[in-house]
């Protein structure tokens, strides 16, 4: 018999129906609930109280009563509003098109929008996106149900590829993710889910004692929504192979550069730029209040959700000062 075909290699509605099958599949024991997703809590409806976590709990959280007549400080808990309304930012910009192992980025990206779209599913549950492509920004009005889900994964999926820079096509000041998140921050008005699928290269300052550019408005929509930044990338932009002689272009700027890959000493620094470049990312995501979820090409998306999102319940369920925060 032939081999499985992967995600990559099936036309569109073939992967779509593929991906329904992986989520519904791999993920069906995060679909019981119909209001546990891919973060846990917090909504509007009063539940109780626990002990406060210090560096994990908001004091505006803070339940001064309880705290007062048991002189130990104590967070109000509370129950998830009976809809949700998920907002994804999905990041279409040409280095999201890199890839080389079984799906590139951006197929990645539309794996991870099936996935919060199938997790967030709900009667009553909302999803809506704005999409962040070379030209501008695409936006999809808050919606429900599987059709509208569908529609657009099938966007996603049929866009066309923007290939590298090209400056005779490029637009003289083509959108980044801080106007994205700005965009977000404007029609999120309801409290609910934010999700961000991107590398979050845009705009890294080579200084990582400087902030990214992005992180300022991510804190903003983290300060009134749950953020979740799913971090995409692909093990090439982790280390060089040894394959002598290539030519490197960034996607976004048309730059180019010759670069010899047999030098194990040029490896070596590729390698560790490369990690202090994700460590620069992961402190970002980390200090805006976002949690971190990061997903690569070259392992397998659907195990690392499940991991995330087991963890994430674990957390919200553990005693106070037994668990921290961090990436799944």
């Amino acid at each position: 018999m032939p081999p499985d075909p992967g995600l990559a290699d099936l036309a569109g509605d073939g992967r779509l129906r593929r991906l329904e099958l992986t989520v519904t599949r791999r993920l069906d024991g995060l679909l019981h609930g119909q209001h546990q997703g891919l973060l846990p809590g917090p909504g509007t409806e009063p539940a109780g109280s626990r002990e406060y976590r210090p560096g994990e709990d908001e004091v505006r959280r803070m339940d001064w009563a309880v705290t007062a007549r048991t002189t130990v400080p104590h967070v109000r808990e509370v129950d998830a509003d009976r809809e949700l309304t998920t907002w994804l930012l999905v990041d279409a910009s040409p280095s999201m098109e890199y890839g080389t192992a079984e799906l590139d980025k951006r197929e990645l990206a539309v794996a991870a929008v099936a996935a919060v779209g199938f997790l967030t599913a709900g009667v009553g549950n909302r999803l809506g996106a704005q999409v962040l492509t070379p030209t501008g920004l695409r936006r999809f009005p808050p919606g429900t149900g599987r059709t509208h889900l569908f529609g657009l994964l099938r966007t996603l999926l049929a866009a066309p590829r923007t290939g590298a820079y090209d400056e005779d096509t490029a637009p003289l000041a083509p959108p980044d993710l801080v106007e994205a998140l700005d965009a977000v921050h404007r029609v999120a008005t309801r409290r609910g889910l934010v999700v961000v699928v991107s590398d979050f290269l845009d705009g890294l300052p080579d200084d990582p004692a400087q902030a990214a550019p992005w992180e300022r408005t991510l804190r903003r929509l983290a300060v009134r929504h749950q953020v979740l930044a799913v971090e995409v990338t692909d093990p090439r932009e982790w280390d060089l192979p040894d394959v002598g002689l290539v030519t490197l272009v960034d996607p976004e700027s048309g730059r180019r550069r010759d670069v010899w890959t047999g030098d194990p000493l040029l490896r070596e620094r590729y390698a560790a730029a490369a990690a202090a470049q994700r460590d620069q990312v992961r402190e970002a995501l980390r200090r805006s209040g976002a949690a971190h979820l990061s997903l690569r090409t070259d392992r397998d998306w659907a195990a690392d959700i499940v991991r995330h999102v087991h963890r994430q319940r674990r957390l919200a369920a553990a005693p106070a000062g037994t668990a921290r925060g961090g990436v799944a």
